[in-house]
C-alpha cells in the first residue's frame, strides 16, 4: 500500500479524529472534488467561460449536429444547474451556442454548439487533459478503474436511496 501523501486531518487542520471511516471518506471525496474543481476553473476561466459553461459546451459537442433540448443538457451536467437557461443565455450571447425551436412542440428549445464554441473547447482540450494527468498520474490504470468503480457504487447507492425516499 502506498504511503499517505496528505492526511486529510492535517490538510484541514483538524485536531479531532473523524467520527467514522464513512465520515472521513465523505469529507475526503468532497475536498478532493473541490481541489479538482479549483484547478479546472482556473484553466477554463482563462478562456472566458466558467466551469459550468464549459460543461455545457462539452455536452453539446458530444451531442453533435442534432443538438439537445435544454432539459437534456441540464440532466447531463456534472453538477446540478438550476439556472440552465441563464447559462445558455450567456453562452448564446458569447456566440458559443445557438438555440432554435424546430420541433412541433414550440416549448422545446434545441441547443447546438457553434464553430466559436468548438474553437473554445479545442483550445481547452490539452490544458484540461493536463489536469487529468496531473491528478491521476500517481495511480495505476487498475487503481483508476477501482476508484471509478467505487465512486460509481457510492453514486448508485445515493441515487437509489434518494428515489426510495
Amino acid at each position: 500500500m502506498r504511503a499517505k501523501i496528505n492526511e486529510l486531518r492535517v490538510e484541514l487542520q483538524q485536531s479531532r479524529a473523524f467520527h467514522s471511516p464513512a465520515h472521513e471518506a465523505m469529507v475526503s471525496i468532497l475536498r478532493t472534488a473541490a481541489v479538482l474543481q479549483r484547478h479546472l476553473s482556473q484553466v477554463v476561466e482563462a478562456s472566458g467561460v466558467t466551469a459550468p459553461q464549459y460543461n455545457v459546451l462539452r455536452i453539446l459537442r458530444g451531442a453533435g449536429a442534432e443538438g439537445l433540448p435544454t432539459l437534456a443538457i441540464r440532466d447531463r451536467m456534472i453538477e446540478e444547474a438550476a439556472g440552465i437557461t441563464r447559462l445558455l443565455d450567456k453562452l448564446e450571447a458569447a456566440g458559443f451556442v445557438e438555440r432554435s425551436r424546430t420541433t412541433p412542440d414550440r416549448r422545446q428549445v434545441v441547443c447546438r454548439i457553434t464553430e466559436p464554441g468548438l474553437a473554445v473547447l479545442h483550445a481547452l482540450d490539452a490544458p484540461v487533459d493536463n489536469i487529468h494527468v496531473m491528478a491521476f498520474e500517481h495511480l495505476s490504470d487498475a487503481e483508476q478503474r477501482q476508484l471509478i468503480e467505487l465512486l460509481g457504487t457510492i453514486r448508485a447507492a445515493c441515487s437509489g436511496r434518494a428515489k426510495a425516499e
